[in-house]
């Protein structure tokens, strides 16, 4: 603001002393305080005032935006879920045209879907063996050696004897 220094300020209050006088000085000082005060708050009031209005300026451009790109998604979408109808629409008039043979063979598929899933079940689920052996599925599991001594040939077992003899 005004650069006032130490040597200005005392040249001041000498002169006010001397035009003003000793016994009235001091209301004037406190006056001028007051308004020096008054213009204080005023400026910074009108300072906060516009900062406000700058912000509010920023916030309407920045809700304007917010609407143009909401518009902007609105538009994309409904361009899309008309595409997608359009695409649905012509998939859907395919399929009526479609012969009566196709949907025979779809019945036949549903048919394949439904033994597949039964197998899977019967080869998954907690089968009792009897019902295992009789199917031919393994009740057992059995581990390498015990295979080995099961289809080791007859010859083999008797020349082997003992390791130590």
């Amino acid at each position: 603001m005004i650069d006032i220094g130490l040597t200005k300020l005392a040249l001041i209050g000498v002169v006010a002393l001397v035009v003003i006088g000793p016994e009235k000085l001091p209301t004037v000082a406190r006056m001028a305080g007051s308004l020096f005060g008054r213009a204080q708050r005023y400026i910074n009031e009108v300072k906060s005032e516009v900062s406000r209005e700058m912000e509010l300026d920023e916030l309407r451009k920045m809700q304007q935006e917010v609407q143009e790109a909401a518009s902007d998604i609105e538009q994309s979408i409904s361009r899309s879920v008309s595409d997608t109808k359009q695409s649905l629409q012509s998939a859907w008039d395919d399929s009526a045209s479609i012969s009566t043979a196709d949907s025979f063979s779809v019945e036949q598929l549903a048919v394949k879907a439904k033994s597949f899933r039964k197998k899977k079940l019967a080869r998954t689920s907690a089968i009792p063996a009897w019902y295992k052996q009789q199917s031919g599925q393994k009740a057992r599991v059995l581990s390498g050696a015990a295979r080995v001594a099961k289809y080791r040939p007859a010859s083999q077992n008797k020349a082997s004897g003992s390791f130590f003899s």
